[in-house]
């Protein structure tokens, strides 16, 4: 199975992923790598760090000729903003007297309680992991997964539905012919916009409501909305807890900085619903299984893939640091203090939904690998087109 590992500080000299468990025979071009690092860069509301990095990955091990060999791949990300930070963050010299503790926490950040944890009479150290720059490991990490999910016929895309109080009333109208291209043709469009938007209206918007937020010393959260296309039928499994494939991309959407709420499908309208206006009717089928008129499952039905296109959405909090800052102490001399200020971002919703199609790409496949086992890629492709035809005769009219 493939399972992945990231180490390195914000301001730390790199940034670097291991990646163990990936099909030998993969084509990997570092472009499948750099271009979801540079996308994660992007987005209307990002802050200063993103003009002094331009984050390019190198290729340590695991790879020859342009494929993977089934060894594990490791990657590293050179932090540029290293050269100003190296006293700061220096690993084994004195520290300098001259560079002051930060003693006062930030509400909403791992700051307070990560000091308490783990014993430190500075922040600084918190702050530098708990940061999203980790992020840029697991996107590089998540891409190679992603790219394998590819080459099998899977696609995951994404948009922002909402930013703060601006965003759609509806979907979109061309979601549904987006989709049927498959998922990647989603992020295509929704990358030609600032803020990841499909419509101009709601993009106006929500450009408006960072510029307010900006001037005013705010942050803004948002919506993210993640599709998954060409999945068949039967990944996951309802026999165990720990096998539901439900509670792993939760897990993994929620593992992201600032996420803070999971949805699959239309959960929490179904909630409000009586069941004959939630499950979505079997009709006869098509070659992938069952026609369906509704989705509001979300593709996922006992915790298993039902053929469907997987909808799943992410609730992304504002930042944590306020130009106009919050009310806070410090834990040094307890007395009352406006919380500390680190350089940040307005608005970062763009780049997490980036970062949430990265972190569902393990998820999938390894549900695919469980499914069809095998070592090398060719191996994987003709277990799974022979499962893809199984499904198919099933339903065969």
């Amino acid at each position: 199975m493939i399972r992945y590992f990231t180490a390195g500080e914000s301001h730390g000299p790199a940034l670097s992923a291991i990646v163990e468990g990936l099909p030998s025979g993969i084509t990997i071009t570092p472009e499948d790598i750099n271009t979801e690092l540079a996308r994660r860069q992007q987005g209307y509301g990002r802050g200063g760090r993103m003009k002094i990095e331009t984050d390019k990955a190198v290729v340590l091990s695991g790879i020859r000729f342009g494929k993977t060999i089934g060894s594990p791949v490791a990657l590293q990300i050179e932090n540029r903003d290293w050269k100003n930070w190296t006293e700061k963050m220096a690993q084994f010299e004195k520290p300098n007297e001259d560079i002051p503790a930060i003693s006062i926490p930030r509400p909403g950040h791992a700051d307070l309680t990560g000091m308490i944890k783990y014993g430190f009479e500075d922040i600084r150290p918190v702050i530098e992991r708990a940061s999203a720059r980790e992020t840029a490991a697991r996107v590089a990490a998540c891409s190679l997964a992603k790219t394998f999910l590819r080459s099998v016929g899977i696609q995951i895309g994404s948009y922002v539905s909402s930013i703060g109080p601006a965003g759609e009333t509806a979907s979109s109208s061309r979601l549904e012919s987006l989709l049927a291209e498959g998922a990647e043709a989603l992020t295509k469009e929704a990358d030609t916009s600032p803020v990841r938007m499909l419509e101009k209206t709601d993009e106006e918007n929500a450009v408006a409501a960072i510029d307010k937020a900006k001037e005013e010393g705010d942050t803004l959260g948002g919506i993210i909305e993640l599709f998954i296309t060409g999945v068949p039928m039967g990944l996951g499994s309802y026999v165990q807890h720990d096998r539901r494939l439900d509670a792993e991309l939760a897990a993994a959407l929620i593992s992201i900085q600032a996420v803070k709420g999971v949805e699959i499908g239309t959960a929490f309208d179904n909630a409000r619903n009586p069941g004959s206006q939630v499950h979505d009717e079997l009709f006869p089928g098509t070659a992938h299984g069952p026609s369906r008129k509704t989705n509001r499952a979300g593709g996922l039905e006992g915790s298993m893939t039902n053929g469907s296109v997987i909808h799943l959405r992410a609730a992304m909090k504002p930042i944590a640091t306020l130009m106009s800052p919050l009310h806070s102490f410090d834990i040094t001399s307890m007395e009352a203090h406006l919380s500390h200020i680190e350089r940040s971002d307005t608005c970062a919703v763009p780049a997490c939904s980036v970062i949430a199609e990265a972190v569902v790409a393990p998820v999938i496949a390894n549900a695919l690998l469980k499914k069809t086992g095998g070592d090398h890629l060719a191996e994987i492709l003709e277990r799974l087109e022979e499962y893809r035809a199984e499904i198919a005769a099933k339903f065969k009219q």
